[in-house]
């Protein structure tokens, strides 16, 4: 089984540019405190690494 992570959003995409708002729906969140379940990969860790300030990883699983 692959390694997950749980992403939350944790800020609000208003008054964002629009790449932050466009990374934020890749990871598939659109609204606060909503958390997704991810695969770790190199593309999910560099999406959150773009946006630290509107997500935070509540937790990694095996």
């Amino acid at each position: 089984m692959a390694k997950t992570i749980v992403v939350k959003q944790i800020g609000s995409p208003i008054r964002r540019p629009a790449k932050q708002r466009q990374t934020l729906i890749g990871l598939g969140l659109n609204k606060m405190h909503k958390t997704r379940e991810l695969e770790d990969t190199p593309s999910v860790r560099g999406m959150v690494r773009k946006i630290p300030h509107l997500v935070e990883i509540v937790e990694e699983k095996n």
